[in-house]
């Protein structure tokens, strides 16, 4: 039965929940909530340090409403970012969900990135990748490369 009637709606749930399900069993935990902040916090990070064109790219992979939450509150003036070291990205993240635990923080974007390269093209993920500092990428395995 259609949740919402509008079948690109029940689709773009559907695709968000399998995803947020898949997250999950990743970061260990059963609460679809805990996931969305994971990975709503990870694509913020990650949209705030490519550059505005490649995010726009990027965007045209996730299902609808991931793309809406991906571009929440974005500014694409004085981006992007320019640092240089994985610590200042899982610090975003923190700052995006500070919910999540310090500890585990590497994990939970490394878990965003293994989802990202499953579900996006092979192209795509490697341009992200390749536009990320050396120590971030190290987070981002994509065979081959």
């Amino acid at each position: 039965m259609s949740m919402t009637s509008v079948p690109t709606f029940d689709k773009t749930i559907e695709k968000t929940n399998r995803w947020l399900d898949e997250l999950g069993q990743v970061i260990d935990t059963p609460d679809r909530n805990h996931a969305y902040l994971a990975l709503r916090a990870v694509l913020h990070a990650l949209r705030d340090r490519v550059p505005p064109d490649e995010v726009t790219q990027f965007s045209a992979q996730l299902p609808m409403l991931i793309r809406g939450f991906f571009f929440e509150g974005w500014d694409p003036s004085h981006k992007p970012l320019r640092y240089r070291h994985k610590k200042e990205f899982l610090d975003q993240v923190h700052r995006e969900a500070p919910a999540l635990e310090t500890a585990r923080l590497e994990s939970v974007v490394t878990a965003v990135f293994g989802l990202l390269s499953r579900e996006i093209s092979r192209g795509e993920a490697g341009q992200l990748r390749a536009l990320l500092p050396a120590e971030l990428r190290e987070l981002w395995a994509l065979p081959g490369l």
